[in-house]
């Protein structure tokens, strides 16, 4: 008589939410993008106390949804491009939990933890500060390691402004803590992440064109490497004389602009898809001008407005498209805009003009249109959760394992 053949259970580290960075780090991101703006609102508007660290609101909501929301969806599309751009197997299973665990750590240090304030003693403001950053520390190292020693195979040069970029955001996120520069830190940390998203307008527009209307889109070498270098060199726009910074962030915008002309943009504006991508991309144009001008002191009403002219326009466009398409695409199912994601993303451009427009015509209303606007952005995340958080869960549908 034959023994039954037994498999062993797998192991919870083999689930296939560690299979591969996006999908734990899609999953908060998505539950971030709900949350966090409704903190922000109930901390202005009174209706929560107060962060308990020592930071103040404005510092935590400018940390939480850059090195929050932001790296949740930076660090999980990194964590999972990286691998395809080197061919090799990205960071998964246990390394990619113990990831997770220090992401949230560090929404418990952020928010609760007191020992932040300036009258703490040393001891206890040092330990804050590496448990505050032990999440960029070991995803950032790690993406510097992977892209570093494989970079012979590397199917993209420019990974160096990556590298260049990634060790900044550490720069940028203790400068942000410290309440005397955590203006610096959040311009330094904003200008990096603009630099992403300039990479990857390069490279995501011009194969989403091609792949879906057959149109090779222009690329001039000295065109593509200007504008990613006048953007990493705005990026310390806090540290420059005005002039000059105002000077870099111009020459960036106007030759973002000049190349958004050569991209075909009527075509890109043809489909939602597509359409999404160029309306990010020329969110961040008008980001840059906003933010020329306001530098220089030409227009210095502008405050704020600058700043959220990218995280509404170009950060809140981009990103939820991006994680609709990859929750998608990578888990082996057909790259799909339901009727309830375009709600979702057209609810963010109202909340743009919660942000952006009513608050400067009817300031009067501030605290509600703060609300408002945040209540926007949570939608706009909350509409496609509900259906791609389970995805993200999931095996692939399509067979593969990761």
């Amino acid at each position: 008589m034959s023994n039954p053949v037994t498999t062993r259970p797998a192991s919870f580290f083999q689930a296939p939410i560690w299979l591969v960075g996006f999908r734990p780090f899609f999953t908060l991101a998505f539950i971030a993008g709900i949350l966090l703006p409704l903190m922000w609102a109930a901390f202005f508007g009174g209706w929560l106390p107060r962060p308990a660290s020592g930071l103040s609101p404005v510092q935590w909501h400018a940390h939480e949804m850059l090195f929050g929301f932001g790296w949740a969806v930076l660090g999980g599309f990194l964590l999972t491009a990286s691998k395809n751009w080197v061919n090799v197997r990205g960071l998964h299973g246990a390394g990619l939990c113990v990831a997770v665990l220090f992401w949230l750590a560090e929404r418990v240090v952020i928010l609760f933890f007191p020992v932040l304030s300036a009258d703490a003693s040393l001891a206890l403001r040092v330990g804050s500060y590496l448990l505050a950053s032990l999440f960029l520390l070991y995803v950032a190292g790690y993406l510097m390691w992977t892209l570093v020693r494989y970079r012979r195979q590397d199917s993209f040069r420019d990974n160096y402004f990556f590298l260049l970029a990634l060790p900044l955001f550490l720069l940028a996120k203790l400068l942000l803590l410290n309440p005397s520069t955590w203006s610096e830190g959040s311009a330094l940390a904003l200008g990096l992440f603009r630099v992403a998203f300039v990479v990857m307008f390069e490279r995501t527009i011009t194969q989403f064109m091609k792949n879906s209307q057959g149109l090779v889109l222009l690329r001039q070498p000295a065109l593509d490497f200007s504008i990613k270098a006048l953007v990493l060199l705005a990026a310390f726009e806090a540290f420059l004389p005005a002039p000059l910074a105002a000077g870099l962030l111009l020459a960036a915008s106007a030759l973002l602009l000049l190349r958004y002309c050569l991209w075909q943009p009527l075509a890109g504006w043809s489909r939602f898809d597509t359409g999404t991508m160029y309306a990010g991309y020329l969110g961040l144009v008008l980001h840059l001008a906003f933010e020329a001008a306001r530098v220089s002191g030409l227009m210095p009403a502008l405050g704020m407005a600058a700043t959220h002219t990218f995280t509404f326009l170009c950060m809140g466009i981009i990103i939820p498209a991006m994680l609709i398409r990859i929750s998608q695409g990578h888990t082996g199912r057909k790259i799909l805009f339901t009727r309830l994601d375009r709600v979702a993303i057209a609810s963010m451009g109202v909340g743009a003009f919660f942000r952006l427009l009513a608050i400067r015509l009817w300031p009067d209303q501030y605290a509600l249109w703060i609300g408002l606007a945040a209540l926007c952005w949570s939608l706009c995340f909350l509409l496609p959760a509900m259906r791609l958080i389970p995805y993200l869960w999931q095996a692939r549908v399509d067979g593969r394992i990761h």
